[in-house]
């Protein structure tokens, strides 16, 4: 077997894409309405105790929301609450 040494190999990752945080908790939200949940309630669950029994299964919802951090959801929901109350200096 013949080895150059003096090139490099490239080798390519593909990487996952990443869904956003706004994304993920859409497609959680949907699930857990369409199981018959209460999304508020089952998502607060989630945060507020890092279980993720307080999430479905269905539609992959579970390891959906496990894609990010629970104080990145947090951050998106306060942060869409704000920008939606027009508080001053509110993120456009």
């Amino acid at each position: 077997m013949s080895e150059n040494l003096n090139s490099t190999q490239f080798f390519k990752v593909e990487v996952e894409q990443v869904d956003s945080v706004k994304t993920i908790l859409q497609e959680v939200y949907n699930a857990l309405s369409e199981k018959g949940y209460n999304p508020v309630n089952q998502i607060v669950g989630y945060i507020m105790s890092g279980d993720p029994t307080y999430i479905t299964s269905y539609k992959n919802a579970r390891s959906i929301i496990m894609k990010a951090e629970r104080d990145e959801l947090v951050e998106e929901l306060l942060t869409e609450y704000i920008r939606s109350n027009n508080w001053p200096g509110a993120e456009e």
